[in-house]
């Protein structure tokens, strides 16, 4: 069952021939975006530091590719290593997304935006919601931030950047390999190439990262009541039936991952960063209820005790932080140096 009302063109990641509008619209907006870089490129459009190290997370093709867990993940790791980090984002989905504003953990999301009200409820780090993501960075840095982690901004060239990095979704890739509206993609796949670290989600399957790219897993410790109660594992579920509701760029990623668990799941896709009512989750039966945390957060003030959260943690290899940390050093150097 899917309540999604943009649906994802089939060709983009399936054999299906590519309309001709769409082939026509992609060479268009192919056309714009090599401009665009070659404006900031020739310093005709100006890219702006703001006097700490900036590391973009982002990604080349639309949808979910896991960008949220790796943000919340790197922002904990920098804490460790005595950083004080602070994340920006644009906050998409929020009710005003002209007003600039801080969140933290008691943000509603519909004021902060689902995906910034998670990360500051999981890392407790200061977090800026601005479409002018310099402005955002810049706030940061003056609340004694010493590095911004900027959720998504890949394509924000305005904001100058220390360290890029891409995540790819493992199942879909770059889909047909088409800018849009033809195919997934923001910018040519090339563009993955340029960046410092390309991180591949792997999701909890297994699977090899290519030359490259460093492989990311998404550990699931299990389910957390929303009413409060103590986390039960997925094999708790194991062998019946639940309701299972995504509102993310990828549902069915997380649909999968149930399913590997064992579970018989009834999918619900809705729209990435839908705004939820409780009706929204009246299903007709009395079986439980599990979404991911990025919905879980928009959900809370009408949860039931038929209603689970599910938390991921994403985990790579040691050698990517040595190298991120290390990158990072070096950036936070020459910007002392001026």
């Amino acid at each position: 069952m899917s309540k999604s009302k943009q649906q994802t063109p089939a060709y983009w990641y399936g054999e299906g021939t590519v309309p001709a509008h769409a082939q026509a619209l992609a060479a268009v907006y192919a056309r714009a975006i090599a401009l665009r870089r070659r404006l900031f490129a020739k310093n005709l459009l100006k890219s702006q530091r703001v006097g700490v190290p900036v590391i973009v997370v982002g990604n080349v093709s639309v949808g979910g590719t896991g960008k949220t867990p790796l943000t919340v993940a790197i922002v904990q790791r920098l804490r460790e290593a005595g950083w004080n980090p602070g994340v920006a984002s644009r906050g998409y989905g929020r009710a005003d997304e002209a007003t600039p504003r801080w969140v933290d953990a008691k943000t509603s999301p519909d004021e902060g935006g689902d995906e910034p009200v998670l990360i500051a409820r999981r890392t407790g780090v200061r977090v800026r919601v601005d479409r002018d993501r310099v402005a955002a960075a810049r706030e940061l840095a003056a609340a004694g931030c010493d590095v911004v982690v900027c959720d998504d901004g890949l394509q924000h060239y305005r904001l100058q950047r220390d360290i890029e990095i891409e995540v790819i979704d493992a199942a879909r890739r770059y889909g047909n390999g088409r800018l849009l509206p033809a195919g997934p993609l923001r910018e040519p796949a090339e563009r993955g190439g340029e960046c410092d670290f390309r991180v591949l989600n792997l999701g909890m399957g297994a699977g090899e990262a290519g030359f490259g790219e460093w492989p990311m897993h998404l550990r699931v410790e299990g389910a957390v009541p929303m009413r409060g109660g103590r986390l039960r594992p997925l094999s708790a579920f194991s062998g019946q039936r639940v309701h299972a509701v995504a509102g993310i760029g990828n549902p069915q990623r997380f649909f999968s991952m149930l399913r590997e668990q064992g579970l018989g799941v009834v999918p619900h896709a809705f729209d990435d960063h839908h705004r939820y009512t409780r009706q929204d989750l009246a299903f007709g039966s009395e079986l439980p209820v599990l979404m991911t945390e990025k919905d879980a957060v928009k959900c809370a003030a009408f949860a039931t005790d038929w209603d689970y959260s599910v938390p991921v943690n994403a985990e790579l290899p040691e050698a990517f932080w040595v190298a991120l940390l290390d990158r990072l050093a070096a950036a936070n150097a020459r910007a002392k140096k001026g």
